[in-house]
This record gives structure tokens, sequence and C-alpha cells, in this order.
């Protein structure tokens, strides 16, 4: 019987084909295609082996689509349970844990609430005001504030002191927001990791927001530390597709940005030779979970609750 890896994605425009004539060319009996989906009901069944999962961050019904996909035991890229509970700070702490070097971060409390919160009803745990020299002091200056949940270099920003540190928080709305320590690297690093194992070492121009194709830049001890770091952070996250940056200061590679579980493969920010390698390596990946599908819903411990709709 033919195996099916259905692909849900947004605005993009190159990888999708290339991915879908990828699979299909091979003889693999395993095809692709687009993801259709209309109102679901609890108990339809999902027609697909596998689904790569590339806008549901964005659109919440697809979300509630492939968790529904996980408890029928189908392979989804990337598991929208770990990616609905992961968050920047959740991952610094839990790499650090495991020994890859990251940078010191503070999650703060939001600034603004929906109107059903009432501060001095609701927030009755918080403590305030923020000790903000006491912070200062904890992460340094300059120091980076971001979106705990963001990606794609979204609400991101630079903070040169105190008061701009300050100024950009009072913006930041109902987003929950972390404080980092921003590292002055010497090389800048950015990895595709796709099933857990496939790590290509990129490097990157964050000024200018491009790659540079620059074989053996980094040296063959610190490459190799990188793939070892980058593979610790996906197999502990459990992502099949991620991206992970390295900010590399005297030689110790800091891994600043780990949550992208739906990297950006355009051609145009990848481009060639990192776009092709890209297309092939998540052609085999997918080809292989259909094939061989991972038991996902047992990864989380509902297994049990599972074993009578498997007969």
């Amino acid at each position: 019987m033919t195996k099916r890896i259905g692909l849900l994605v947004g605005r993009e425009w190159s990888f999708p084909p290339r991915f879908i004539e990828e699979v299909n060319g091979r003889d693999e009996g395993v095809t692709a295609e687009y993801v259709s989906i209309g109102a679901v009901a609890m108990d339809e069944p999902v027609p697909y082996d596998v689904i790569i999962d590339r806008i549901s961050h964005e659109v919440p019904f697809y979300r509630s689509y492939l968790k529904q996909a996980v408890l029928q035991g189908k392979a989804v890229v990337n598991n929208p349970f770990m990616w609905t509970a992961d968050d920047k700070f959740f991952g610094a702490a839990l790499v650090t844990r495991l020994g890859v070097a990251s940078p010191k971060t503070v999650a703060l409390p939001n600034k603004s609430y929906v109107p059903g919160i009432v501060p001095s009803e609701s927030l009755r745990n918080l403590q305030y005001p923020l000790d903000w020299e006491g912070l200062a002091r904890e992460v340094g200056m300059p120091c980076i504030l971001k979106d705990a949940h963001g990606g794609g270099w979204k609400e991101v920003h630079v903070c040169r002191s105190l008061e701009e540190l300050i100024h950009h928080y009072d913006h930041s709305g109902l987003l929950t927001m972390v404080v980092q320590e921003f590292i002055e690297w010497q090389q800048f690093v950015r990895c595709m990791c796709l099933g857990q194992e496939e790590i290509l070492v990129m490097k990157y121009d964050p000024g200018q927001r491009r790659y540079l194709v620059d074989p053996g830049w980094l040296g063959g001890e610190l490459e190799a530390r990188v793939v070892d770091d980058a593979r610790t952070i996906v197999r502990a996250l459990g992502y099949d597709m991620n991206s992970i940056e390295f900010a590399v200061r005297d030689g110790i590679p800091y891994a600043i940005d780990f949550m992208n579980p739906a990297p950006d493969m355009d051609v145009n920010s990848l481009i060639e030779p990192y776009f092709a390698w890209v297309v092939t390596h998540m052609a085999d990946m997918a080809i292989r979970l259909a094939k061989h599908p991972p038991a996902q819903a047992k990864d989380l411990r509902w297994d049990t609750l599972f074993t009578a709709s498997r007969t």
C-alpha cells in the first residue's frame, strides 16, 4: 500500500513544490501532496502517514488537527504537543542542564493582560515593581529582549541601556518576554537540523540576515562541537525539523536561539547549495518516517489510554 505524506504550508512558494517533486520522483512507494482539510470530526481518520507542519503556529485550527493525527498514530513533524509547550525560557533552562552553553536568561511577567484581568485582584502573586537594576546586573548590558514564544526575529530588541530595556518592555503588550545576555560573538552559526541526526552547519550574517557559503570556516574541532550540541538540543526537544543559532565567543558556541520548529526554507533565504540539501534530506526523513513511523503518542506516555483503539 502506498504511504502518503501531507504537507501543511502557508505562503511558501519554493520549498513545497520542490519537496513534493523530490518525494514523488523516487520509487519508494511513498507519495507527497498538500494536506486538504475542512471541518474535522473527532473520530475522522487522518489519511496521511506523515504530516510536515510548516504553519500551525500561525493557524491554531491546524494545531488541533495535528494533535488528533498524533493520537491516531500518525507521524507529525514537528510533534504538536511539544511545539505547543515549548518556549525560549524553558529551552534556555533545559539546554543548560544538558551541558550546552547558553546565555543567561530571565523571564519577565507580561506588561499587559486581557481585559478580564484586574491587576489589583488577579495578579496578587506577582512581585511589583520589578527589580530592573538587579535584572541588569544579572544578564549584563547590552542585552536582548525577545518574545518567549516568537520566531523569525519578530519582537527582538538589542537593548544597550536600562532605559532602552524598560522602553521596549513597556511596548511588549500581551507578549511574555525574556531577557538574555548579549553574546559579543566572533563567529555566528546557523544549523539546519533534520530527523534529530542530520545537521547542516552554515555561516550566517545576522546583520544582513543572509547565509554565506564558506566550507570549513569554523575549523574541525569547533564544528564538531556545534554539531554535537545541536543534536543534543533537538533530541531533547524531540524536533525533527528545527534551526539553531550559535554565537561563538572565545571559542565557545552559545546556543542563542533553538526554538524554530518551522525554519525558513525559502530558496532565496537559504541559497544554493543549502536549499538543495534541505529538499533532499527532508525527503529522506519524511519517507523514512512514512515507512517506520515513530511512537509519538507513546512518547507522551498516553499510550496506555489508546490500547483499545489500536485493534
